[in-house]
């Protein structure tokens, strides 16, 4: 069988198996998304940063309750302010910093999510990575699922997957990635649901 019908057929079992991706995916694989649905997806790429999902959730429900949830009110109130709104997510005063920095940076810099949207996505790509806190998989997070840029998210349980299924030795992060775009169809879409439905599985199995 070649490759790409394995990484193919992998999707379509997965998605036969779970249907469309539920709990946190719901919102972050809806297709189309408000702007304000694209900033919470943001800030909460943050927020899951060595964070289990359900503090994730407790930790943006104080910012909202808080009227802190766009990155406008993030910038404006400032990481000190920020900080403790999000204490359930774990290293909270780290994330209200790279929370602040990366407000900064989108409002500065475009002014809203619509006109960063329009940069192309290698460019993003490296000026995100620039920014403190944020590694490969925050960068391609927030790229695949807030902006809609065609990249393969790569994380823990991708790499679980790949060994399970022996599909490469090398478990480097650009290498899989690498290997999961070249081996499907480049479809934000496709991306988006894969992704989300190799974390469910991971999750469920315990993997």
């Amino acid at each position: 069988m070649k490759k790409r019908n394995i990484f193919e057929n992998l999707y379509k079992q997965l998605k036969q198996k779970y249907g469309s991706p539920k709990g946190q995916w719901k919102l972050w694989c809806k297709r189309p998304k408000t702007e304000k649905e694209r900033e919470e997806v943001i800030i909460e790429a943050i927020l899951t940063q060595r964070a289990n999902w359900k503090n994730v959730e407790l930790a943006f429900e104080n910012l909202k309750k808080a009227r802190v949830d766009s990155l406008k009110d993030i910038y404006e109130k400032g990481e000190e302010r920020v900080a403790p709104l999000i204490k359930a997510s774990g290293f909270y005063k780290a994330k209200a910093s790279y929370l602040f920095h990366l407000s900064e940076f989108i409002l500065k810099n475009y002014g809203s999510l619509k006109e960063m949207r329009k940069e192309k996505l290698e460019v993003l790509r490296e000026k995100l990575l620039k920014l403190k806190g944020i590694g490969y998989e925050t960068a391609d997070s927030i790229l695949l699922y807030a902006l809609e840029k065609p990249i393969f998210v790569i994380d823990e349980y991708t790499r679980r997957l790949v060994k399970r299924y022996n599909l490469s030795k090398d478990l480097s992060y650009h290498f899989l990635q690498e290997l999961f775009e070249k081996n499907l169809k480049r479809d934000f879409r496709l991306y988006q649901d894969f992704h989300a439905l190799i974390v469910i599985e991971g999750k469920n199995r315990n993997l």
